[in-house]
């Protein structure tokens, strides 16, 4: 903990995050109990009959962990492999124990990004608060190759084969605090334990590099497809309820778009009103934000397709490693 204190970015650092100080230590002290619990089998680890493959961070926020899932999940596909996901379905009113997650269901229920993995993959998805318990329900109901999960690297009840960290390549450790005075709810040494860090969005020796690739715009209503020049010099509204709204912007900037941007919390469950605008301009959003959006759809609406490029001997050596 003290190593963090060593590490602040003195221009993120003010008053609040000084106040917030003895929280952040008292949760770093919980969280390296809970962690040594698991690792000393004080608290049992729940092993599963197929290799999972946990896809985490140790900041909170955005740092675009499913994209990276959807791409390994398609990578394992493309190999003839039976995937599973599991997912704690953040921001969804699911109640029971554990859910399947299927094209149709709603985001409202299971949440955005399980059922964002579920329209682009082909995995049998579940979700549960307690993701050894999606495990489990996958494995009662599919003979599968693998299972992914999506976050769950505190998670230490479920047992896992492999551990992947995703890095935001900008902000990595923002100003090396923990949560709430920070973004960290892990400790960096944590990174000494994992099997792969991939640095999304930027290059460092050791890790991983993987980078966001628009492919074009897809309309909501038609499906029907443009490439990336299509709104240059145009003016358009920005819409993003993710965790750093402002790489989404910065990359509708980039290929010419004319932004007016409007953000929303993360995990943010849109309803039909947040989209009128005084305007008719088109509207862009996210994949994320999409798949709540569809109920009401217009052609006016259009979202951003990309997937995550991951270096080309990443997957090698994960199969190396299974």
């Amino acid at each position: 903990m003290l190593g963090s204190f060593s590490s602040i970015n003195h221009s993120r650092f003010g008053i609040f995050n000084f106040l917030l100080l003895p929280l952040s230590f008292v949760f770093f002290i919980v969280s390296r109990i809970h962690f040594w619990l698991y690792k000393s089998s004080v608290l049992k680890v729940n092993q599963s009959k197929v290799p999972i493959v946990v896809v985490g961070n140790i900041t909170a926020g955005g740092t675009g962990k499913t994209p990276i899932v959807i791409s390994i999940v398609n990578y394992f596909e493309s190999k003839n492999k039976k995937v599973g996901v599991v997912s704690r379905g953040y921001g969804g009113n699911y109640t029971q124990e554990s859910m399947e997650v299927i094209s149709s269901s709603s985001p409202i229920e299971c949440g955005d990004e399980p059922l964002l993995i579920k329209q682009q993959t082909k995995a049998a998805v579940a979700i549960s608060k307690k993701r050894s318990k999606a495990v489990e329900f996958l494995n009662r109901k599919y003979s599968l190759d693998i299972i992914i999960s999506d976050d769950g690297l505190q998670h230490y009840s479920m047992g896992r084969q492999i551990e992947i960290v995703v890095i935001d390549g900008k902000d990595r450790f923002g100003n090396g605090l923990f949560l709430p005075s920070g973004p960290l709810r892990d400790s960096k040494k944590r990174l000494n334990s994992v099997d792969f860090i991939i640095n999304n969005g930027s290059s460092s020796d050791g890790e991983i590099s993987s980078q966001l690739e628009a492919k074009g715009f897809i309309n909501m209503l038609t499906n029907e497809k443009k490439d990336l020049s299509f709104f240059k010099g145009k003016t358009c509204n920005a819409v993003a309820g993710i965790g750093k709204p402002n790489n989404f912007f910065s990359l509708l900037e980039s290929f010419g778009v004319e932004v007016i941007s409007k953000s929303f919390p993360d995990h943010y469950q849109f309803e039909e009103k947040d989209l009128i605008f005084p305007n008719e301009y088109p509207i862009i959003m996210t994949s994320k934000d999409c798949v709540k959006c569809t109920p009401f759809a217009s052609n006016q609406m259009w979202y951003l397709d990309v997937t995550a490029k991951i270096e080309s001997d990443f997957y090698l050596q994960l199969e190396l490693k299974l």
